[in-house]
């Protein structure tokens, strides 16, 4: 059940990483822009992950 969580986790964080960039860029926000890249950085470490556990069956 973990790779499922971590999956869809970095799926959320991508998603609200891309919402927050674009509206960084679109009010010239560099700081929520730049926290936009961080949060997508996480969100596609959590979606490896889940690869991970789901490559090793949830054993790690």
């Amino acid at each position: 059940m973990g790779e499922f969580k971590d999956k869809v986790a970095g799926t959320a964080n991508d998603l609200a990483g891309k919402a927050k960039e674009g509206i960084g860029k679109a009010t010239d926000n560099h700081e929520l822009e730049a926290e936009g890249d961080v949060q997508q950085l996480k969100g596609k470490g959590q979606k490896l992950k889940g690869d991970v556990k789901g490559a090793f069956g949830d054993k790690i």
